[in-house]
């Protein structure tokens, strides 16, 4: 089977980056990251893509008249890479509508919390904030809503009293690294089967 072509998209250090970076090398997903996409020049996940020899596209929104021109170029910029998936890896833009028509299904992000609980920014501080006791991941595929579209996998972690937003953030982001190259790998493999809002094809990780 051929390799996918994976573009990510990121604005920052780029840790869930590295992690689907060093499965496409090591076999663990059928894929290769072909470019990464980056709304911000000082973010480190450039570092990463210079380190893996992988061509990177900056397009930061100041250098555009306005958010319709620069949602244009970062669409004439995932189109040049002719990807098979784009992956969101701490991308903190929501995505055009223009991008997520071009690319039905083919874009996925990881949220760092139980969807479709706490969207939005700081999830992890929502959560301790509304006092539950079970927090995680989800990596979803993209719709045109915030944090929504269909539900690939998800992750839990235990929430403790004495759990500040740092403290739950680091429990939550060493579950991400594997669930997002699980679902990625999955979706090069060909497995994953939407019907409406209902993803299968993730076998024995519920």
């Amino acid at each position: 089977m051929n390799k996918k072509r994976i573009v990510i998209f990121a604005s920052g250090r780029g840790s869930n980056a590295e992690a689907i970076h060093e499965a496409c090398e090591n076999g663990t997903v059928n894929g290769e990251v072909v470019g990464v996409i980056c709304d911000h020049a000082g973010a480190q996940v450039l570092e990463r893509a210079r380190r893996w020899n992988v061509p990177s596209t900056v397009i930061e929104l100041k250098s555009f008249e306005n958010k319709a021109a620069f949602n244009d170029a970062l669409l004439e910029a995932a189109v040049s890479y002719k990807p098979d998936l784009i992956c969101l890896a701490g991308y903190m833009r929501i995505c055009g509508e223009n991008l997520i028509h071009a690319f039905p299904n083919r874009i996925i992000n990881i949220h760092p919390a139980l969807l479709p609980s706490f969207r939005g920014l700081h999830a992890q501080r929502q959560a301790i904030e509304a006092g539950v006791k079970v927090a995680g991941c989800t990596v979803h595929f993209v719709g045109t809503g915030l944090d929504d579209g269909p539900i690939i996998t998800q992750t839990a972690v235990p929430v403790y009293d004495d759990d500040t937003e740092d403290t739950l953030s680091a429990r939550i982001l060493e579950q991400e690294h594997p669930s997002y190259v699980r679902a990625v790998a999955a979706y090069c493999r060909d497995e994953l089967t939407i019907e409406g809002h209902h993803v299968s094809g993730m076998h024995g990780h519920h």
